[in-house]
């Protein structure tokens, strides 16, 4: 299985590239970016960031003291912005009371502490979780979206409706963990599942072809 997991990464990254992924200009805005870009497109989220850094209220103090009703009109491109606007705040509340608003203090949290703490914050599940934990807290953890499902049912290593730990624990005992590698290999499952295996997948020349 390492085998397999590491020709299917050498596959890609030769193919794709490096991604430079998450995008973000600071660890806040990438982890606001993680909670936005649930059940959206990263276009619409980049309207919706775009927004508050027009405002000046892309940071923890800004954000806390504006109006949930005024945060819920500046996030609108991302949908389900009534929703999202109660999870930022959530976010918000909690880097405030554990780190004093501060991500760099944040990031000195051990890495399973960290997790438990996210994932009691009201709206942040796994997948969003582990996405601010890789890239804007930059601690080894993999993420499972549905791409990756997706990649790895249709090749047969695991099935399409396993437990997102049991994906997640496919990469972790399987390759070193290692922050880099686990960010640019989920970056460059998200491109294939974009551009060849899609919902209706086009398998011919696709990277994976063959395998």
């Amino acid at each position: 299985m390492p085998e397999k997991l590491l020709r299917i990464y050498h596959r890609l990254y030769s193919s794709f590239g490096p991604q430079y992924w998450w995008p973000g200009e600071t660890p806040f805005e990438i982890a606001v970016g993680a909670i936005l870009t649930q059940n959206t497109n990263w276009g619409n989220v980049e309207k919706a960031i775009g927004n508050l850094k027009k405002m000046g209220l892309l940071n923890p103090s800004a954000l806390q003291g504006i109006a949930y009703e005024r945060l819920a009109s500046l996030i609108r491109p991302t949908g389900y912005f009534n929703i999202k606007a109660k999870r930022l705040k959530n976010f918000i509340s909690f880097l405030m009371s554990e780190y004093h608003g501060s991500m760099q203090s944040m990031k000195k949290e051990e890495l399973l502490s960290l997790r438990r703490k996210l994932l009691a914050v009201s709206g942040i599940g796994p997948e969003t979780a582990d996405s601010i934990i890789l890239y804007a807290a930059e601690k080894p953890v993999f993420v499972i979206d549905a791409y990756t499902k997706r990649v790895l049912s249709r090749h047969n290593i695991l099935d399409k409706d396993a437990p997102y730990d049991v994906f997640q624990d496919l990469f972790h005992t399987q390759l070193r963990e290692n922050i880099r590698l686990f960010n640019e290999y989920h970056a460059l499952i998200v491109r294939l599942a974009k551009e060849y295996c899609r919902t209706k997948p086009i398998c011919t020349g696709c990277p994976l072809e063959g395998m």
